[in-house]
């Protein structure tokens, strides 16, 4: 299928610039960049309060639509960023649509990024954000019973490692997962990888870049650091998982939803087509994206 006209753009002007390499940039730039793409997201929404809060060294974002009060389903969302760059101000604007076409909270946890903290830093965060929101339910307003944890890219990959973790600990479980063209095999394995993993703005050396300089020399088939590897989704709630068609994570997307319905878990997966990695956060010029966020917005609200 061909690419949609928007993301289309975005692919060629790529193409003519030489395809810039990560490696020649700085992580200021690379997160510079990330941040002057928030001009392809859309509208900002403005029938939703926003705040910041900071309990026990974790920072959150909170979305509250403006029509709606009092206990509320939340979605838990870890931005993405290949584990190097993101955070509120790169995901503010689908972050604030999610809250008003779902009519629920939105929660935004910040985790620390590479390469000045590495791993298990931001996967420490991100449980310890996810415990916190539970811990404080009745002060932020959130139903625990219908909690969504959800991120896209590497937030992907810690919505599900944190719900692994918290299955682990038979503390307590989200009522469902939402992942976003998920992060999920530090080994490249797949196809795709090689595929779609040069002209598709974010690449395979993007992609990997992020893990080299978040996990080091970290073993890459770790549970935590490869989850699609391992054989414990037994027990998970549900989970969507969301990929795109030219993206270089798009077979182990739906590698996952293989391995999660062989083990019982209840779960489902859409293919985005004529979009590429990152396109959730391109609401402006992609009609899949508009159609992705009314989606997951759908899936919080109907818990």
């Amino acid at each position: 299928m061909a690419l949609e006209k928007g993301i289309d753009g975005l692919v060629k002007a790529f193409i003519n610039a030489g395809r810039p390499s990560p490696h020649t940039q700085s992580i200021d730039d690379r997160r510079a960049g990330y941040i002057s793409s928030t001009e392809l997201a859309g509208e900002t929404e403005t029938e939703v309060s926003v705040e910041d809060i900071t309990l026990e060294g974790i920072t959150f974002r909170l979305f509250s639509p403006k029509k709606a009060s009092g206990i509320l389903p939340t979605l838990i969302y870890y931005h993405g960023g290949c584990f190097i760059s993101g955070g509120f101000a790169t995901h503010d604007k689908q972050l604030r649509q999610l809250a008003f076409y779902s009519g629920c909270r939105v929660i935004a946890v910040q985790y620390r990024l590479a390469p000045e903290h590495v791993w298990p830093a931001a996967h420490d965060d991100a449980l310890k954000g996810a415990g916190l929101v539970w811990q404080y339910a009745e002060q932020l307003g959130v139903d625990r019973q219908r909690i969504t944890l959800a991120g896209d890219s590497a937030g992907g990959h810690l919505a599900l490692v944190t719900a692994l973790r918290l299955k682990a600990r038979a503390e307590w479980q989200p009522a469902q997962l939402i992942l976003i063209y998920p992060m999920l095999d530090a080994t490249a394995w797949f196809d795709s990888y090689d595929l779609k993993g040069s002209d598709y703005v974010i690449t395979r050396e993007a992609l990997l870049s992020g893990y080299e300089l978040y996990f080091g020399a970290t073993d890459r088939r770790l549970p935590d650091v490869s989850p699609l590897w391992r054989n414990d989704f037994s027990g998970l709630p549900r989970v969507h998982i969301i990929t795109a068609e030219f993206d270089p994570l798009c077979d182990e997307g739906e590698a996952l939803w293989q391995h999660l319905t062989a083990e019982g878990v209840n779960c489902t997966a859409v293919r985005y087509q004529g979009v590429i990695h990152g396109f959730f956060q391109l609401a402006g010029i992609s009609q899949a994206a508009r159609d992705a966020i009314r989606d997951v917005a759908a899936r919080v609200a109907r818990m």
